[in-house]
């Protein structure tokens, strides 16, 4: 048996994939302060023994939260400097005064070691840590980070320091096993960051692991997942957990119905993320998360603070404001009968979309008196009914959602028209037909599992290792490309070997990745689509060459559920003005078309087609809205 576990904001998603094929799904409350043992509570609900992969929220919330423990970043003698100078871009091109970046490191735990390594990788200065670990003791760091000039190229002085610091309990990591990549800076940001999470997600880990019956591996940034003892070693690759499941959940299930080009639009209760997937799924080998450099493949994923415990106010200028911030878990959108102040999840029930007992099937019911009731709060500020206030607080979600959307695609060189936009998580129905309409897309899909797809799209995702070795002014490329895939197949036994490299022209400050063999033309085809030119006469330089290993599992197969005739329920809801329209179970939906409006209702979502749209449920179960 084997399970995909999702921990979001506001629900933790467990998708049961039984021995014979069947799948099933629930949903519990997310714990922000105890996540493991919300886990482990759903792990003894659905088996007594399974393998697991898990999307987790640790390294991800420690990060934007700041929670990590005490961090010494030890570097080269003069550089100690390193990651409060950064890069020294201006995010506000026009702000003549910008706040001071918000600095992970603290300066007096950066400490400098006389070393150096050149640009070759010639040792021209062994490494002095003479007093090094009695600072650290004095400092009482629980994690240190070591990041030295130009290791990438030849690491022998941090594996010296580190053996020397190794003797000792603190969570230690290199720069040339997290990240040996061109530029010191962006090195050094993601080492650091790996030291700040790790024993954080250590222990998390431990946690999960005590239950011995249930073997635990964990989802990865890139689209991938690794064992819980690799993760805890290199916790920055799971920044990104849980979306990257959507990810492959969102492009899995489009072709299933035919589609390879999508976008996957992903709705939770806290946050919206919003990915392209060109056959594939679009990848970064550098992002930004809170502001911090991340040098690691990673989907390319845009987050936004737009879901359904997203917060409505209105600001000092009397504007109205959906997001960031967000009712969370706890306490929840107004109408799971604690919380006081409007999400949009409570404009969706005043406008009739969510029923009384529509939520989990049921099992969670839903105060309308009380979503009404701080609905009414923001109406009043803005001097506005009930209803036009409901309204308000959703167009205002979608212009922040749909910006997200322009920038994985437009900013990317794509067409938003030219694709299926996959929409999932508990919100992302009742949001996508309006979505579509203004980004010109004429097909939306919704997978039968969409409630939880990012913990399906675990379950659909390989094994994945990835290496990866700076090579700026190299010529032995094919003898590091062997090193790597030696290193891989040892790490890896029977996994396939994917190369690639990132490629630039000389003088560029940027490069692009592209697959190898054939990275040359690849390159010019690729520069010419994301930035409309090409020099193919311009001399090539190739930065940094990778390696994947890739160990492929059995999909799960999906099937619709047998249609279900039946008594079909009416709402009355808020299409534009009150109208009572059909209410029906994703078992009821036919798989020849028929016109809206109707609201769909599965266990852990809810899809609204408005008027002008069409929609039938095809034999993998998925939904497609057709415009």
């Amino acid at each position: 048996m084997r399970i995909g576990v999702d921990a979001g904001g506001t629900f933790t998603d467990f998708v049961v994939l039984h021995d014979d094929g069947r799948m099933e799904t629930f949903k519990l409350r997310s714990h922000p302060r105890e996540p493991a043992q919300v886990i482990l509570a759903g792990l003894e609900r659905a088996a007594r023994a399974a393998e697991v992969v898990h999307g987790s929220t640790v390294a991800t919330n420690a990060l934007l939260e700041r929670k990590g423990p005490r961090t010494a970043f030890v570097t080269t003698a003069g550089f100690e400097d390193l990651l409060e100078i950064g890069r020294q871009n201006r995010a506000e091109l026009y702000n003549l005064t910008p706040a001071p970046r918000q600095l992970l490191a603290d300066r007096d735990l950066c400490f400098g070691v006389r070393e150096r390594a050149y640009h070759d990788g010639t040792v021209a200065v062994r490494p002095s840590i003479a007093g090094l670990e009695k600072k650290l003791r004095r400092a009482r760091v629980k994690s240190v980070a070591i990041c030295f000039l130009h290791s990438y190229r030849n690491a022998a002085n941090e594996r010296a320091v580190a053996a020397a610091l190794g003797r000792d309990d603190w969570y230690l990591c290199t720069s040339h096993e997290i990240s040996p990549e061109f530029r010191e800076y962006e090195r050094g940001s993601t080492t650091f960051i790996n030291a700040y999470v790790g024993p954080l997600m250590e222990t998390y880990l431990k946690q999960l692991s005590r239950v011995r019956r249930y073997r635990i591996a964990i989802m990865q940034s890139n689209g991938g997942f690794l064992s819980a003892s690799q993760a805890a070693k290199h916790a920055v690759r799971t920044v990104l957990s849980g979306p990257a499941g959507g990810v492959v959940g969102a492009l899995e299930t489009a072709r299933h119905s035919g589609y390879r080009r999508v976008l996957g639009f992903d709705m939770g209760g806290t946050s919206t993320d919003v990915s392209l997937s060109d056959g594939a799924p679009r990848e970064s080998t550098e992002s930004m998360v809170a502001g911090f450099p991340i040098r690691v493949p990673m989907l390319d994923i845009h987050t936004v603070g737009a879901g359904g415990g997203s917060i409505a106010r209105v600001d000092a200028g009397g504007l109205l404001r959906v997001g960031p911030e967000s009712a969370g878990a706890d306490p929840g959108p107004a109408c799971y009968g604690v919380g006081t102040v409007a999400t949009v999840t409570d404009a969706h029930v005043v406008l009739g979309r969510i029923g009384a007992a529509q939520l989990l099937g049921g099992a969670m019911s839903i105060d309308v008196e009380r979503a009404g009731a701080a609905v009414d709060r923001v109406a009043r500020k803005m001097k506005l009914d009930r209803i036009a206030a409901a309204v308000g607080i959703l167009r205002v979600a979608n212009a922040n959602m749909e910006r997200a959307i322009r920038v994985v695609s437009v900013e990317r060189g794509y067409d938003p028209r030219d694709f299926a936009l996959v929409a999932f998580g508990g919100s992302g129905g009742l949001h996508a037909c309006d979505m579509a309409r203004e980004l010109g897309i004429e097909t939306v899909i919704v997978p039968e599992y969409a409630g939880a797809l990012s913990a399906l799209g675990m379950l659909m995702a390989d094994a994945v290792r990835d290496y990866a070795a700076g090579v700026l002014g190299r010529d032995d490329l094919e003898k590091q490309f062997a090193v790597l895939e030696r290193r891989a197949r040892r790490e890896s036994p029977g996994a396939e070997i994917e190369r690639s490299a990132d490629l630039r022209y000389r003088g560029q400050s940027y490069e692009l990745n592209v697959p190898w063999p054939g990275a040359e033309p690849a390159f010019h085809r690729e520069h010419a689509r994301i930035y409309g030119y090409a020099t193919p006469d311009r001399e090539i330089e190739v930065v940094t060459i990778r390696v994947r290993a890739r160990q492929r599992v059995a999909k799960p197969k999906l099937t619709r559920e047998a249609f279900r005739k039946g008594r079909v329920d009416t709402r009355r809801v808020w299409v534009g003005g009150w109208r009572s329209i059909p209410a029906l179970l994703r078992a009821q939906v036919a798989s020849r078309r028929v016109a809206g409006p109707v609201l769909i209702l599965d266990y852990g979502s809810t899809t609204l087609v408005p008027a002008g749209w069409w929609y039938r449920n095809d034999g993998s179960g998925n939904l497609i809205i057709s415009a």
